[in-house]
């Protein structure tokens, strides 16, 4: 019987390794299908991940993008300004300054190639990014952004508000920042998003078309029937080999174009940079005297109801003392709608003090926004022999470069008549 023990206990030991060890490859070992996803692959799982081939790499192309100074949101008639809450000249700045922030925070997601403000959106570019201003008050700012590319597609048409944080401007942390920065940073964002999920053949082609499309505004007949432009988008027919003698022309001129549009770059930069300290000034007195504002209503309307109440009283203490029996009813009852009157009339006269503080709060804010613009010095551009003297705001001188560049280029494909 001792014997018959014995070798039970030894069966047990091996049948307890047994099962430990089936447990500890389940739960423990780097091999099986239910291993851990932490700590050193075995060398087996190194070498196979080694040898598996990575997926291929969809290049996207990166486009150029063209953010056009934004329509400033004011209404047609001027008498509304006041009414929508609305300063021309300040508005007229921000459109300015919110093209150029767009650009920052498109810049910084690194997904597109050169991002340009332009005075408006006849410029070159791949994509186009429109926003016009819906609401900026210091306490509330709302950009309506609509993206379009070359060749008329529309990507989408969105709304992006933010709301400033009451305590934001005391925050030590937010010192010489912009408060309106989620905005911008939230429509970009909104931008690569949508890119992502753009078919590649689809982007690849719109550089072709911002070429073409750039030609046909120097030379309409130079590249008739690349382009088919019967519906309302544009689509690419075909394309010019590389060297194509006009195509060759097209492009070098182009970049003299980009060139030009790079250089008033640092014009929107200097303006925006001009504007800061007194714009970021402006947020948050503006939020503070748009809280004062929103205050002063509330405690105008809490005293005018007040006012009417208590003179309801009044008459309602008039009707019941004059319907009183006894002289003392009666008499209490004139007491009361005199005293009550006199209380509610004084209450309706604070409310419309209140109401001319509250209107002295919008005259501080209107204050704020006076005679913001942008404008650009004369300047002489000289390119292949010819030169022009270009005057007036960005928008004008933008202009007549254009025409400029169309006038060359006619001139160079025109050979000079021998006599």
């Amino acid at each position: 019987m001792g014997e018959f023990f014995r070798k039970l206990g030894v069966w047990s030991v091996i049948a307890c390794f047994t099962l430990t060890g089936c447990v500890t490859d389940g739960q423990f070992g780097s091999g099986g299908a239910g291993g851990p996803t932490v700590g050193p692959q075995t060398s087996t799982q190194v070498a196979s991940a080694a040898r598996a081939p990575d997926a291929p790499a969809v290049a996207r192309p990166r486009l150029d993008i063209v953010v056009p100074v934004f329509d400033p949101g004011l209404s047609d008639a001027a008498r509304n300004y006041e009414e929508e809450g609305v300063w021309p000249d300040l508005r007229r700045a921000e459109a300015n300054r919110f093209a150029h922030k767009l650009k920052l925070a498109l810049e910084d997601t690194g997904a597109f190639d050169a991002v340009r403000v332009t005075p408006d959106s006849s410029a070159s570019g791949d994509l186009y990014v429109l926003g016009t201003i819906v609401e900026s008050n210091g306490a509330e700012v709302e950009i309506d952004v609509e993206v379009v590319d070359i060749s008329g597609r529309r990507w989408f048409d969105r709304s992006f508000e933010h709301e400033v944080p009451d305590g934001f401007h005391k925050d030590v942390r937010n010192e010489g920042k912009d408060a309106y920065d989620p905005v911008f940073e939230a429509a970009a964002k909104a931008l690569v998003e949508e890119l992502d999920e753009r078919d590649v053949s689809q982007l690849a082609a719109l550089p072709r078309i911002t070429e073409l499309r750039f030609g046909a505004s120097l030379s309409d007949a130079a590249f008739e029937g690349r382009l088919d432009d019967r519906g309302r988008t544009i689509d690419l027919v075909s394309f010019p080999a590389d060297d194509d003698p006009m195509l060759r022309r097209v492009r070098a001129v182009r970049v003299r174009d980009q060139l030009f549009v790079d250089g008033l770059q640092e014009n929107y930069r200097a303006f925006s940079a001009n504007m800061q300290d007194s714009y970021l000034i402006w947020q948050e007195q503006s939020q503070l005297e748009m809280v004062a504002h929103r205050e002063a209503n509330e405690r105008a309307t809490e005293k005018a109801v007040l006012g009417v109440a208590t003179i309801g009283i009044a008459v309602l203490a008039a009707i019941l003392g004059a319907k009183s029996d006894s002289t003392a009813g009666q008499t209490a009852g004139i007491t009361a709608a005199t005293i009550g009157g006199v209380v509610g009339v004084g209450l309706l006269q604070q409310s419309f003090h209140t109401s001319e503080e509250a209107k002295v709060h919008r005259e501080a804010l209107e204050e704020l926004g006076q005679s913001i613009d942008i404008d650009l010095a004369p300047r002489v551009i000289a390119f292949e022999k010819e030169t022009v003297e270009l005057t007036g705001n960005a928008r004008e001188q933008f202009a007549q470069w254009r025409a400029f560049l169309q006038r060359i280029f006619e001139e160079e494909k025109t050979p000079a008549v021998q006599l």
